[in-house]
């Protein structure tokens, strides 16, 4: 199975770096050098990587100079891993939240849609009696996390999984 580790920035000074924009929570395990990625069917083998400026500089051995670098901007980078692995941190895959049924004081109210990868922090999209509502996924909104059991355990607040009974409230 294949899981999005980060997106291809701009190239980085004349050796052929790139700025990489993270998309998973075990960058020195994705990023270490000698790991592979996948890049447009193409496998870029990381030759060094350091932090700049919030990004990640990474340069790949068959990336030997900026114009080379130039032409993989925009490229999703992906990698493989063992579909009944989890990460190692207390971390989930996207796959694995996915489709756990939401519990509210106990009580199921729907679904886990997706999860949305926004720049401030990710979200959750559920569907909650029909209608798709996105939830902050941080530890003061979603408490708990049980794969296992196919749950995952929303605190509600005003108007957070309803937000029309918020609007009202106003």
């Amino acid at each position: 199975m294949r899981v999005v580790v980060g997106r291809v920035g701009r190239a980085h000074g004349i050796r052929g770096d790139l700025a990489i924009d993270v998309r998973t929570d075990e960058p020195d395990k994705r990023f270490a050098v000698g790991a592979s990625v996948l890049c447009r069917h193409t496998t870029l083998t990381v030759a060094s990587a350091r932090p700049h400026q919030g990004k990640l500089l990474v340069h790949f051995k068959q990336l030997p100079d900026r114009t080379a670098a130039e032409a993989h901007q925009g490229c999703i980078l992906e990698v493989d891993v063992d579909e009944n692995a989890s990460p190692e941190d207390g971390t989930f895959y996207d796959r694995q939240l996915r489709g756990l049924t939401v519990l509210v004081d106990g009580q199921p109210r729907g679904k886990v849609l997706d999860v949305l990868h926004l720049p401030a922090h990710d979200s959750l999209l559920l569907d909650i009696a029909g209608a798709e509502v996105q939830v902050p996924f941080v530890e003061a909104l979603v408490s708990e996390v049980d794969v296992e059991s196919g749950t995952l355990t929303v605190v509600d607040r005003p108007g957070l999984l309803d937000p029309s009974a918020a609007d009202e409230a106003r």
